[in-house]
């Protein structure tokens, strides 16, 4: 890491720590791109379910069953951590949960249902706790002027690791699919590998990463909620942090739509087959990386509201080429916009939310911040779903009715005051 990149960090923090910090991205991206986007979706649809009239409905209803529960209780378990001092500890819970729950899904075969709702229920849960912890470290590693490109470098390195996950799986596809072999036999193993690179990926995190955050006197589960109440009832002082999760329910939906469907919608609808599918999803991911990191420097120097605004309305560019493309080529188009808006958007949003959080509830208003994503990530799919289902499968209508919730992100965030949320934090360290 270059001088340059020193001194964005906070007084104390070494290198490795930022290093060790954004494994964690590159270690659990391998879930959201091989699971829930180029692999195990479209299994799922087409395999498990038997491409059943209400199969995309039924994928869309799991992933917003295990958000619900995520939004339910992360708030809860961000105040707790910052109260305790946990945030590692709990990130260490998580991981494991998700890894054993991604290797089961390797389990689930033709006809699996019931098992398939469970198993993606409790991965998707536990994955959803860990990304929302690893997140909270962000405000303590990085300067407040350096937020955007410490959090840039975080997700562009974590779309490498979803690129490993999936190059491996996709030898294993090629592999697998020359030998005639069906996709109950080498989805298995990519369940395993992806398992493997999170395991793997996240040791130097625990090693390396240091837990700053004091254990304060006493605290269960009630002072935990008593803490939430009162950051409610003081929302007035954090409007900005408000508008900014209201955005965030907006324009995560439609980012949702993408992580939960493109692969389902690239079969079904444009006629790719999976290994085609799964190279797209490859080079989506470069895209993003490129997108994330190139983003977070150029968000520092424009400031945070401005470049998430543009990404914004880069996305209803794709929605809309989406919509109206019949070939496998403007298609391509999309996704590449598609892979810059994601790796960007993501990134501003995060680094924004830790601009917003005071020091001593860092875990708690990430918490909040994935309580808004998370309700994001049930009403962008399940609307989508549903306008699939009820429409008797035009996905083009249901990728095109994605463009509003962008829109819609686009007009919360221009209520949003930097400067006025950023003094609502200090004036709460105070």
């Amino acid at each position: 890491m270059s001088q340059t990149a020193a001194g964005a960090l906070n007084p104390g923090v070494r290198k490795r720590e930022v290093f060790a910090w954004a494994m964690y991205d590159f270690a659990n991206s391998g879930y959201t791109t091989v699971v829930l986007t180029a692999v195990f979706s479209a299994y799922f649809v087409g395999a498990v379910a038997g491409s059943a009239p209400w199969a995309t409905f039924a994928w869309t209803a799991s992933l917003s069953l295990s958000y619900a529960i995520v939004m339910l209780t992360m708030p809860m378990v961000g105040a707790w951590a910052d109260r305790h001092g946990a945030k590692k500890r709990l990130l260490a819970v998580s991981t494991v949960g998700c890894v054993v729950s991604t290797m089961g899904l390797s389990q689930v075969g033709p006809g699996d249902v019931a098992l398939g709702v469970v198993l993606i229920v409790l991965s998707n849960v536990f994955f959803s706790w860990g990304e929302s912890l690893s997140a909270a470290f962000l405000p303590e590693l990085a300067r407040p002027e350096a937020l955007g490109r410490v959090s840039g470098w975080g997700w562009s390195f974590g779309y490498l690791g979803g690129m490993l996950a999936l190059g491996l799986s996709l030898v294993v596809v090629i592999q697998s699919q020359a030998a005639g072999e069906p996709a109950t036999q080498f989805v298995p193993m990519t369940m395993w590998i992806t398992a493997g690179v999170f395991s793997i990926s996240s040791l130097c995190t625990f090693a390396w990463l240091r837990e700053r955050a004091p254990r304060r006197s006493g605290g269960g589960l009630g002072q935990a909620w008593s803490q939430l109440l009162t950051t409610y009832r003081r929302s007035r002082r954090y409007r900005d942090f408000m508008w900014l999760l209201g955005c965030a329910v907006a324009y995560q939906g439609g980012v949702a739509v993408t992580i939960a469907l493109a692969a389902i919608y690239a079969e079904q609808v444009i006629g790719f087959v999976q290994q085609e599918t799964m190279v797209l999803i490859f080079v989506l991911n470069i895209a993003a990386a490129v997108g994330a990191f190139v983003f977070g420097h150029w968000q520092d120097r424009i400031g945070h509201k401005r470049a998430l605004s543009v990404t914004l309305l880069g996305w209803v560019t794709t929605c809309v080429i989406a919509a109206l493309t019949t070939t496998k080529g403007g298609f391509w188009y999309a996704a590449a916009i598609a892979g810059l808006c994601m790796g960007s958007s993501q990134s501003a949003g995060r680094a924004l939310a830790g601009l917003f959080a005071p020091a001593a509830q860092l875990a708690e208003f990430y918490g909040l911040w994935t309580f808004a994503t998370r309700l994001a990530s049930i009403i962008g799919p399940l609307t989508y779903g549903l306008i699939a289902w009820g429409t008797g499968g035009n996905q083009r209508l249901a990728i095109a009715s994605t463009a509003v919730l962008f829109v819609t992100g686009w007009l919360l965030l221009q209520r949003v005051d930097v400067e006025r949320g950023r003094r609502a934090a200090l004036a709460a360290e105070a």
